[in-house]
C-alpha cells in the first residue's frame, strides 16, 4: 500500500512538473528574447507557484500552524485555480496559434510586395561612390524571429488575460457571498398546514484559512433575511480544528428560524475532528442529527452522519435515524453526500438534502463531479424519493467558483392536498 501511493504521488508529481513547464516555455521562455530580467521574473513566478501550492495543500492537511495555513492558503490556492485554467486557455491558444501566424505573414509578406515611393531629389548633387555592403539577408529571414516572438506574445497575452479573468471574476463571486435559490417541492404526506414550511438549506461553507469569520456573518445574514421556518446545515462547515476556527463560526449562533437550525457532519468535519465540531455547533446553538431524528409539527426531520464516518466507526446508520418511524408521516432527511440516495430510497423517505459536490465548482469539475455523484446540482428524483443537492456557500481549495455559484437555497414544501 505504501508503494503504491508512492508511485501514485510521484506520477502526480511529475504530472505537475511537466504541465508547469509547458505553461512556462509557452508564456515565458516564447515570450521573451533570450535570458533577461522578464524571464527571469516570469521563471521565478512558475517555480514559486506550485511549490506555495503544494505547501498550502500540506499544511492544510498536516494541520500546520494557522497563522502559517493563513500565509499560504490565500497564494497557494488561487495559483491552483490559475493553473486550471493556464492550461486549459493555453489548449485553446495552440488551436488559434496557426491562424494568428498565417494572419501576421500574410500581412508581412503585403507590406514586403508593397512598392516603395521615390525620393524626389532637391537638385543636382555630385555622385559619390558608395561602400561595398555585404550582402543582406532576405527580409522574410530577417524578419521571421520576430513575428514567431510577436505571435507567442499576442497568444500568451491572451491566455494570461482569460485566465486571470476567468480566476478573479469567479473569486469575486465567492467572496461577496452566495445568492439565494427558491425551489418548491410537493410532498405527498405533508398535511395542508405545513404548505409553504420553508427549509433554508446551507452546504460547504468551508470555514478556514481563507474563508473566515467575516464570510461566516455574511452567511448567517443571507439565511435570516430569507426568514425560514427551520435551517438545515448539510454538512462541510470548516477545514480546521475547533481551536482555530471556533472564532470564525461563532456567528452560527445568530442563525434564526422559527423551528430552530440543524446539523449534519460532512467528510470535511472527519479531517477537522468531527466530535469536537459537532460540541461545537452545539454549543451555539444548532441541533446535530447524529443519525437522528425529530418529530416536527407537520413531518420528521433526520439526519445521518457523512460517509466519511465510517472510518471512525461513525458512519450513517439510516436504521437508526429512519427505522422505528411512523412511515404514514413525511420525512425529510439531511445527508451530505448525493450518493446517500440510494439508502434513501430503501428506507422510503420522502426528501433528502445533501450539498458536497460544489456543482463542480470549477469548470469542468461538473464533469468529474457528475461521474462520482447521481446528481450535481438542483431537484432530482429516484423512486419515490426526491433529492435536492445544493451547490454549496462557500469553496473549497481556491475560494473561485466558475460555471457553479454558490448559492443558499429556500426549499419550500407544498402539500398536494393544498
Amino acid at each position: 500500500m505504501v508503494v503504491v501511493f508512492a508511485l501514485a504521488a510521484l506520477a502526480v508529481l511529475a504530472a505537475l512538473v511537466a504541465l508547469h513547464w509547458y505553461a512556462w516555455r509557452r508564456l515565458v521562455r516564447d515570450t521573451t528574447r533570450g535570458p533577461g530580467p522578464a524571464r527571469r521574473i516570469g521563471t521565478a513566478v512558475f517555480v514559486a507557484g506550485p511549490v506555495v501550492m503544494v505547501a498550502a495543500l500540506v499544511a492544510e492537511r498536516a494541520g500546520a500552524p494557522f497563522w502559517l495555513q493563513r500565509v499560504l492558503g490565500w497564494p497557494g490556492f488561487l495559483w491552483m485555480a490559475l493553473t486550471l485554467y493556464l492550461l486549459l486557455a493555453l489548449v485553446a491558444g495552440e488551436l488559434v496559434r496557426p491562424l494568428v501566424r498565417h494572419l501576421v505573414e500574410r500581412r508581412a509578406r503585403a507590406e514586403e510586395r508593397a512598392p516603395v515611393p521615390a525620393a524626389v531629389p532637391a537638385g543636382p548633387a555630385p555622385a559619390e561612390p558608395e561602400p561595398a555592403d555585404p550582402e543582406p539577408a532576405p527580409p522574410q529571414e530577417r524578419s521571421a524571429p520576430s513575428r514567431r516572438l510577436f505571435v507567442s506574445r499576442v497568444v500568451g497575452g491572451a491566455v494570461v488575460a482569460a485566465a486571470a479573468g476567468t480566476v478573479g471574476y469567479g473569486t469575486y463571486g465567492v467572496l461577496r457571498g452566495p445568492a439565494v435559490k427558491r425551489v418548491t417541492v410537493p410532498l405527498a404526506k405533508l398535511p395542508r398546514a405545513a404548505h409553504g414550511f420553508r427549509i433554508a438549506v446551507v452546504s460547504d461553507i468551508h470555514l478556514g484559512p481563507v474563508l473566515g469569520r467575516g464570510f461566516a456573518q455574511k452567511v448567517v445574514d443571507t439565511i435570516n433575511s430569507t426568514q425560514p421556518d427551520l435551517i438545515a446545515v448539510v454538512g462541510d462547515l470548516v477545514d480546521g480544528s475547533v481551536k482555530d476556527l471556533g472564532p470564525a463560526a461563532a456567528p452560527l449562533s445568530r442563525l434564526k428560524a422559527r423551528h430552530g437550525s440543524y446539523f449534519v457532519t460532512g467528510n470535511h468535519e472527519y479531517f477537522s475532528g468531527a466530535d469536537q465540531w459537532v460540541e461545537e455547533v452545539r454549543r451555539l446553538g444548532l441541533h446535530p442529527l447524529e443519525n437522528a431524528r425529530t418529530e416536527l409539527p407537520a413531518f420528521d426531520l433526520a439526519g445521518v452522519n457523512d460517509l466519511a464516518g465510517e472510518s471512525e466507526g461513525e458512519g450513517p446508520d439510516f436504521t437508526k435515524a429512519l427505522g422505528d418511524r411512523d412511515t404514514s408521516r413525511a420525512v425529510v432527511l439531511l445527508a451530505h453526500q448525493p450518493l446517500q440516495i440510494h439508502e434513501a430510497v430503501r428506507h422510503h423517505v420522502d426528501l433528502q438534502l445533501s450539498g458536497h459536490t460544489h456543482g463542480g465548482q470549477l469548470w469542468p469539475g461538473n464533469f468529474v463531479a457528475a461521474a462520482a455523484n447521481p446528481t450535481v446540482a438542483g431537484l432530482d428524483r429516484y423512486g419515490d424519493t426526491q433529492l435536492y443537492v445544493s451547490r454549496g456557500a462557500g469553496a473549497w481549495g481556491p475560494p473561485t467558483r466558475v460555471g457553479a455559484p454558490s448559492d443558499i437555497t429556500v426549499v419550500e414544501l407544498a402539500s398536494k392536498q393544498a
